[in-house]
């Protein structure tokens, strides 16, 4: 039973990072040099524009699907252990969860809305598998100011850290301490990397699939 529902969720994460990927699709143009700018080719947000995809990142149906996943992986996984396996224990789990996912949104959309930080994951782009998924793993870290110059994404991990230390006020006993938050900030940002890659050559795949 736990193993079929760890493969629930993981099906449930990769759908989800397939349709986040599907949704920017690539098609932004950003510098072909990571690190270079080409500020001709980068379009900075608009505040509405902002508040829009903050709305639609953080309320949106995808969300409660990765939420969801996140909340079955960790019935699974029996984590924490003090919220038992039952519907009740799902229902815990699904509300930590996505009470995280809003502290990190708000925090970031808030950070960088001041900070003037685009956090958009834009492809790359470039040619080769190697050069593509180094910009995919630095853009985890990255992100640009209206200019279209990189600089280190001090919102999103704000967001972040933010969404894995405030949720220790309502952890039970064994996830609430700092280590607990330090490895669950730890997890998402891995996540986020691993969603860049994810979107960095779902459009290859996506044609891939088509000609099949």
């Amino acid at each position: 039973m736990r193993k079929n529902t760890i493969l629930l969720a993981t099906v449930l994460l990769t759908v989800a990072g397939s349709a986040i990927a599907h949704d920017s699709d690539g098609s932004e143009s950003v510098p072909s040099i990571p690190g270079q700018a080409q500020s001709a080719e980068f379009t900075p947000q608009t505040r509405s524009e902002r508040f829009r995809d903050y709305v639609k990142g953080t309320f949106g149906p995808r969300s409660l699907v990765v939420a969801a996943a996140h909340a079955g992986l960790d019935q699974a996984l029996d984590r924490p252990k003090e919220w038992d396996s039952s519907i009740a224990g799902f229902g815990d789990r699904l509300g930590n969860a996505y009470a995280k996912h809003i502290i990190r949104q708000t925090v970031q959309f808030g950070a960088a809305t001041a900070l003037h930080e685009d956090d958009r994951y834009l492809a790359s782009h470039q040619t080769g598998v190697w050069n593509r998924t180094k910009y995919a793993i630095t853009s985890t870290f990255l992100a640009r100011r209206d200019n279209g110059d990189r600089c280190f994404a001090l919102a999103r991990m704000s967001g972040a850290a933010s969404a894995a230390f405030i949720s220790r006020a309502w952890q039970p006993a064994s996830t609430s301490g700092m280590g607990s938050a330090a490895s669950s900030f730890g997890f998402t940002i891995a996540g986020d990397l691993g969603t860049n890659i994810v979107k960095e050559f779902w459009p290859d795949l996506k044609r891939r699939f088509r000609r099949n």
